[in-house]
């Protein structure tokens, strides 16, 4: 930049040291000073001359404190291109303005040609330490509208020439101080330009990088500005970072992750699909809750969404009115007693129908669950034939009734229905058993951890609302009443404008399979299905038959179809949009296609719901769950097996969206999970235990600590990324488990080493896992760091209340251990052993000795204990036993050793007749079975065989020789 710099530096002793581009104070006389501009890689050429320091009496320059005139002449190495000056004379006023008096035009001129000029101010203590930064030959004031025309120019190449234009009537010289038009404009460019034409530039740019550096690395610390003497702020940039993660969902709607963008600010309104409850709640249903409860707990806990959540419970539906009615009958039936006779000629009646529609069945897993059940009739009905037909009677017999009432219930409950169903009229029949189901199910869920929905709607209690979305559809032209039934017009719906029917598959609207199982067993008779404009129509409203419930309606009494109750019931709770909605993947067609048709037909809309959320398939061990096919495991008897806790590990270790397959080898990698978890937190615990003065709660960090705190970061932004990724949970425990290995790996080399780990950063790791754990319900209670002892429902906080005492017992027994090896008593050491080994786990208390180290004292769930130490037992046992197999295999590989070891070599072949006929006079054969002769190779094979036996032989010798012959 073009300007006269003065900068104050630092003094200097020597009176011959002129440093380049400073000041030299003469030491003898402060009056005495040096100027000198030396070249450097910037281009500039060496001194331009020295200038004496000359104080000013007050009265002749009133305001004036110092002044400085320069040589009349350049000593610039540019021969012919400099004249000689008038020297120059700048003066210093006391407001730390400097004025050029005389020989400015001459210090311009060398400038011009490329001659540095630099005055530096080193002024004594009563000097204000101020500096200046003037334009040659003009003020602060005038120069800075011509930069600001320069800066303001977008196209860099253009920007450049009016720079070079503006340059060429300037001064830049050498020095340290640089305006702020200076960086400002250096900070534009990219680099030096490539024409040559641009000199001036060049120039300027090498002398400002040799300063700054390179035009995009940060700007150095500018010390004094020049403009008003003060000392000012540098300037401040914010760091560049990195672009935050957005949350991403996977969403049905578009088969792709879209960015998580709620309606309203941080509220997000969610509908989700709850069961139809005519049975008891199975696997399938702890699939999609559970999963959509870790969805739910994450928007809420970790990316911090207010999430009003909102469940159904679906109590009107043709499966409840079939199971209802099935149910009553079959109850009427048992409570009649009947008779070993009447019961054999029900049952073969009933079977008549059961196994014709076996024969039409073509399911093959429906056929082989038909087929599994009419053996299991015959089977019980077998021994019932013979005493009925002879009219026996008696305690016996009556069991066999009792028996086959029972395996022939679900074929004795569908031949009542089809003879007598329509008889059932009370409606109270068909709310008892949705009533019993919901409250089982609302169990399950609390003993699976899972939170309860905000709102909870049954279809029961809307069907006032229900009847009112129906009119609106009906209104609006996208419904039409039929035989008392209203249906959905999905061709004029699909081809109006602004509707499209069948988002979610598309490929699968006309399905007549689907639509029929979506309509129900009760509404796809020929009649029904005739009252239809078009196959793909669904009902909205269903006329009620005899044995059915009704309510009254415009169209006459009915009930409401399947897909409507949810439309109806999230409309009138959620308004005509929401956030997100859920359901598993068989619910997409034809269920949740025909919500989307029939809400967005009520409310004239195209974005009914935002985000749709699908979970994932569940099978077991390999195979398709289906209640219908009786391949379930009811929620009750998984729990018998396995804790909620481990369960929702099982499912944390999958994503939410794909199949997952309940068996025996997820459940045993979500054990592992948990142990690995546990014994984790236990350490960390037992570490934290151990007693230790406030300052030394605070421990010097080292490499290990170091690289361990860079792995945890590294770990959290993985976990983010992950979670932003879909809640990819999966991923986020695979980086804990691999978090938890680095910290094992670190204790471990510690402990090695016996040295105490850190009990800060542990203590910080431990505590991240378990927040992150609670985010996703493993964990239950209240526990600021780990599992609860005791599990779920347990008030008393067992930890802090026994572990004093565990502790105390803990030292009290390493007391006495020690003193029974140093007195040799082993009885005592096998009485300490047994505390550890048989009593304590009962109590779910665990002792590890460690040599050297003191004892960890773990609290653990009773059951764990237990099945750990049967493990232990059993693997003691195995090992018990290889090691006697392979002691009796030595043994029996001794034994035919020194069998052979007894055979001379002269008789070891004449056994053999069936390979040979003859043998020489040592024993070795000659001929084989059929009298030819043995060929040469042959013999030589034969005669290294008999030298091993005949050294073998006399190794027998000399042991019979020593007795040492066993």
């Amino acid at each position: 930049m073009p300007v006269l710099g003065m900068k104050r530096s630092g003094f200097r002793r020597s009176p011959r040291s002129q440093p380049p581009g400073g000041w030299a104070l003469d030491g003898r006389s402060p009056s005495l000073g040096y100027l000198r501009t030396s070249g450097d890689a910037a281009g500039f050429g060496p001194s331009v001359g020295s200038f004496r320091l000359t104080p000013v009496p007050r009265k002749a320059a009133p305001g004036v404190l110092w002044a400085w005139s320069g040589r009349s002449s350049c000593s610039c190495a540019r021969p012919g291109r400099c004249r000689p000056i008038s020297p120059p004379r700048l003066e210093l006023s006391r407001s730390g303005s400097s004025t050029v008096t005389q020989g400015s035009r001459g210090v311009r001129q060398l400038a011009a040609k490329g001659c540095g000029v630099r005055v530096p101010a080193p002024f004594p203590g009563r000097v204000r330490n101020r500096a200046c930064a003037l334009p040659l030959g003009a003020d602060s004031g005038a120069q800075a509208p011509d930069y600001r025309s320069i800066l303001s120019i977008s196209d860099e190449a253009a920007r450049v020439r009016a720079l070079n234009e503006h340059l060429s009537t300037r001064s830049y010289v050498q020095g340290f101080s640089l305006s702020q038009a200076d960086v400002d404009a250096f900070r534009q460019l990219s680099g030096p330009p490539a024409d040559a034409q641009l000199f001036h530039v060049a120039r300027w740019f090498r002398h400002v990088a040799a300063i700054l550096g390179s035009p995009r690395a940060p700007a150095p610390p500018c010390g004094l500005q020049a403009s008003r003497g003060r000392r000012t702020q540098p300037p401040w940039s914010p760091p560049a970072g990195s672009e935050p993660c957005q949350l991403r969902l996977y969403n049905s709607l578009t088969r792709r992750k879209d960015v998580f963008v709620p309606q309203d600010g941080r509220r997000v309104t969610w509908y989700c699909c709850g069961p139809t409850v005519y049975d008891a709640s199975h696997m399938g249903h702890a699939r999609s809750y559970i999963s959509f409860d870790i969805l739910r707990r994450v928007l809420r806990d970790y990316f911090k969404f207010d999430v009003f959540y909102c469940m159904n419970i679906t109590d009107i539906d043709d499966k409840i009115i079939k199971r209802a009615r099935q149910n009553y009958l079959f109850e009427q039936y048992r409570e009649k007693q009947p008779q070993a006779v009447q019961l054999l000629e029900d049952v073969h009646a009933a079977l008549q129908p059961f196994s014709a529609k076996l024969r039409e069945t073509s399911d093959p897993d429906k056929r082989q669950m038909l087929e599994r059940l009419e053996r299991a009739v015959r089977l019980a009905a077998e021994p019932l034939e013979e005493p009925a037909r002879r009219g026996l009677a008696g305690e016996e017999l009556d069991g066999r009734v009792q028996v086959l009432l029972e395996e022939a219930k679900d074929l004795l409950s569908d031949w009542l229905d089809s003879m007598h169903g329509s008889e059932v009229s009370d409606n109270s029949i068909f709310s008892k058993l949705p009533k019993f189901w919901e409250a089982e199910f609302h169990k399950d869920m609390e003993a699976l951890n899972v939170l309860p929905p905000d709102v909870l709607t049954r279809v029961s209690e809307y069907v006032p609302e229900i009847v009112d979305f129906v009119r609106k559809i009906v209104d609006n032209g996208y419904g039409y009443v039929s035989n008392g039934s209203v249906y959905f017009d999905t061709v004029k719906f699909a081809n109006s404008e602004g509707h499209c029917y069948g988002k979610l598959v598309p490929e699968a609207v006309g399905d007549q399979k689907a639509l029929q199982e979506g309509e129900g067993d009760l509404s796809i008779s020929a009649e029904r299905l005739s009252e239809k404009r078009s196959p793909s129509d669904f009902a909205l409203w269903k006329a009620s038959k005899p044995g059915e419930p009704s309510w009254p309606c415009p169209w006459g009494k009915g009930r409401p179809g399947w897909h409507i109750e949810c439309s109806a019931m999230a409309g009138t709770l959620l308004g005509a949009s929401m956030d997100l909605h859920g359901g598993g993947f068989d619910l997409r067609f034809p269920h949740h296609d025909n919500e989307l048709a029939q809400s967005e037909a009520y409310f004239e809309n195209d974005c009914w719901v935002r985000y749709f959320l699908h979970t994932g398939h569940l099978t077991i061990a390999g195979c398709k769950m289906s209640k219908s096919l009786k391949n379930f495991i009811t929620i009750k008897d998984a729990l018998k097996k396995h804790s909620a806790r481990q369960l929702r590990l099982a499912f944390l270790t999958h994503s939410w969206k794909d199949a997952l397959d309940y068996s025996a080898d997820s459940m045993e990698a979500a054990l592992r999970l948990e142990k690995l978890l546990n014994e984790f937190f236990l350490n960390v615990k037992d570490l934290l235990r151990a007693p230790v003065e406030v300052a030394g709660q605070f421990e010097k960090w080292e490499d290990k600590e170091t690289e361990l705190n860079k792995s945890f970061c590294d770990k959290k932004a993985a976990v983010h990324e992950a979670l932003c990724d879909n809640v990819d949970t999966r991923t986020v425990m695979e980086e804990m488990r691999a978090l938890v290995g680095q910290c094992n790996h670190y204790m471990a080399a510690r402990k090695a080493a016996r040295r105490r780990p850190n009990r800060a950063l542990l203590e910080s790791i431990a505590r991240y896992l378990t927040h992150m754990l609670k985010i996703f319900g493993a964990i239950e209670e209240e526990s600021s760091l780990g599992f609860p002892v005791g599990g779920p429902g347990t008030s008393l906080n067992l930890e802090p209340t026994v572990m004093p005492y565990l502790q105390v017992l803990s030292e009290f027994r390493e007391g006495v251990r020690r003193v029974a090896r140093e007195h040799r008593v082993p009885e005592v050491l096998q009485l300490s052993d047994a505390l550890r080994d048989d009593i304590l786990p009962e109590l779910g208390v665990r002792f590890e000795d460690h040599e050297g180290l003191p004892t960890v004292v773990k609290l653990v769930d009773r059951d764990t204990l237990l099945r750990e130490r049967e493990e232990k037992k059993r693997a003691e046992e195995e090992k018990r036993r290889k090691k006697e197999e392979a002691a009796r295999k030595r043994q029996e590989q001794e034994a035919a050793r020194l069998a052979k070891m007894k055979v001379p070599p002269s008789e070891m072949f004449l056994s053999e007749s069936d390979k040979y006929s003859k043998f020489d006079e040592n024993g070795l054969p000659t001929h084989d079975t059929e009298g030819k002769e043995l060929s040469k190779g042959q013999a030589k094979k034969l005669k290294k065989l008999f030298e091993a036996q005949e050294k073998l032989h006399q190794e027998y010798l000399q042991l019979v020789q020593n007795g040492s012959v066993p």
